[in-house]
């Protein structure tokens, strides 16, 4: 371990504002920024034993990493200042934990981490490390950063009758929102818990918190809005995470409807653009957010480190 840096562990109720202005010292190196609090908000987060914090001697955060379980990915961000070694020594610690939870709880087969196209250090780390680009192959992923500006206005969608759009019902509805949710995405890691905790985040607005019920009131379609003070552009940006619509109910105009509102308060509560992180390939949610105004901004690569070979064998 560098001599010029002490590993702290935390349990995700602690140094959160440290970490959230740690990636707004350089936003433009971090894939993840405005909505980094979505992600604090992970169960990943309760676990002292899937994050780690880098501090000087003198106390400063140069460093945080999180191997996010719900979402099989390495999160990290490294001060613009601290030195290129730091970066290789998070990726050996996130080796040897994801070595180490293989066969519990927070285990995953296989981890991938996330890089724009021109970090190339971070890139080079990554392959270093043994991680492999997914961008090429018959199962290639990779994925795009998507802006909106005012100047890019989407036409307007209207409801199906019966239909409305309205903010969550708060903590009585986060049961109903994590059912949606699972069902959506075909998954279970969101939970009661994780939901929650986004209704406790100090960036959370109630305001942006969007869902589209039925004639039934039966929940159809949800959208969070994320603002932050310093997005990519080093100004006052929104983004979306995340947003999904039933099975049934696709193909209505609601996911259209549900970002382009969304999209309208991020403005209104003073965002100056608005980002949507989105799969490049075989991805029905692209000309969705094409036909509300986003353009690709920036490339994201996808890299993936394995742990279990095909036959189940650990590596």
């Amino acid at each position: 371990m560098s001599t010029n840096y002490r590993q702290l562990s935390s349990d995700g109720s602690t140094a959160q504002q440290q970490i959230l202005g740690l990636v707004q010292e350089s936003p433009q190196d971090n894939v993840h920024v405005v909505d980094l609090p979505y992600r604090l908000s992970s169960w990943a987060w309760t676990s002292s034993a899937q994050t780690r914090q880098w501090v000087t001697p003198e106390g400063d955060l140069h460093a945080w990493a999180c191997l996010q379980t719900p979402f099989w990915s390495l999160d990290l961000a490294v001060h613009p200042d601290a030195p290129p070694m730091l970066t290789g020594e998070i990726l050996a610690w996130a080796d040897a934990q994801a070595r180490a939870v293989l066969s519990t709880e927070y285990g995953r087969p296989m981890w991938f981490a996330f890089a724009f196209s021109d970090q190339h250090q971070l890139i080079a780390a990554l392959e270093a490390a043994g991680y492999e680009s997914q961008a090429d192959g018959a199962d290639a992923w990779s994925m795009v950063l998507m802006r909106h500006t005012p100047a890019l206005p989407g036409p307007p969608v209207e409801l199906p009758p019966g239909f409305t759009l309205r903010p969550l019902g708060g903590l009585s509805e986060v049961g109903a929102y994590v059912d949606l949710h699972r069902r959506v995405f075909n998954s279970d890691s969101m939970t009661e818990g994780w939901r929650a905790a986004v209704l406790r985040q100090p960036a959370y607005d109630a305001d942006l918190d969007l869902v589209i019920a039925d004639p039934d009131d039966e929940l159809a379609a949800f959208c969070i809005g994320w603002l932050g003070p310093n997005g990519w552009d080093n100004q006052p940006s929104g983004q979306i995470e995340p947003l999904g619509v039933a099975d049934r109910y696709r193909g209505q105009g609601l996911g259209r409807t549900i970002a382009g509102e969304c999209v309208r308060r991020l403005y209104a509560k003073g965002a100056l653009d608005v980002y949507v992180e989105t799969d490049l390939d075989r991805n029905a949610a692209l000309p969705l957010y094409e036909a509300v105004g986003f353009r690709a901004e920036r490339s994201v690569l996808v890299f993936r480190k394995t742990y279990v070979s095909s036959a189940g064998d650990e590596l």
